[in-house]
C-alpha cells in the first residue's frame, strides 16, 4: 500500500509570512503571519496588553478554535480607522483568514463558517450618508408653524 505524502503548503516553500487583510465599517486590519512560539500583537502591543477584555476576546476568538495551530504561529495585526470594536472585528476576520490560509485546512474554514459567518466574510453594511433637509440620514428637520 503507497502512501501519498501530502504537499508542503505554498508559503512553507517561500519561506515568507501570509499576509491577510480584514474589514469591518471603516476599520481595515492587516494580520501577518508566520511560524512562531504563540504571541499575538495588535498594532505592535502583545494582546494580553489590550485593556477591553471584551475586544481582547473577540480578537482572540479564531485562535481558542485553533489551539493546535495557536501555539506554533506568531501574528502581528496592524488595525486603523473606526472605532474600537470595528476593529477589534475587523482583525478577527484577518486572523481567521490568515489562519486558514497558514493551514489550508477546509474543516477550520468550515468550523468557523459555522459558528460565525463573518468571521471569515467581510460585513458589506456600511453607515448611510446623511442628505441634505435633515439632521442624519433619515431623520427630517422638524416644522413649526406658529
Amino acid at each position: 500500500m503507497v502512501t501519498k505524502k501530502k504537499a508542503a503548503p505554498k508559503h512553507a516553500k517561500k519561506g515568507g509570512p501570509i499576509v491577510v487583510r480584514g474589514k469591518r465599517k471603516e476599520s481595515v486590519a492587516r494580520a501577518s503571519i508566520k511560524k512562531g512560539k504563540g504571541k499575538v500583537r495588535v498594532n505592535r502591543m502583545l494582546l494580553s496588553a489590550l485593556t477591553n477584555p471584551y475586544e481582547r476576546e473577540i480578537i482572540n476568538e479564531p485562535l481558542t478554535m485553533a489551539p493546535a495551530v495557536a501555539s506554533q504561529i506568531d501574528v502581528q495585526i496592524e488595525v486603523h480607522g473606526g472605532g474600537s470594536m470595528g476593529q477589534a472585528q475587523a482583525a478577527r476576520t484577518a486572523l481567521a483568514r490568515a489562519l486558514v490560509k497558514f493551514t489550508e485546512d477546509a474543516d477550520l474554514k468550515s468550523a468557523f463558517m459555522k459558528r460565525d459567518r463573518f468571521i471569515m466574510l467581510e460585513d458589506s453594511r456600511r453607515v448611510e450618508p446623511k442628505k441634505y433637509k435633515g439632521p442624519k440620514a433619515r431623520a427630517r428637520f422638524q416644522k413649526s408653524y406658529r
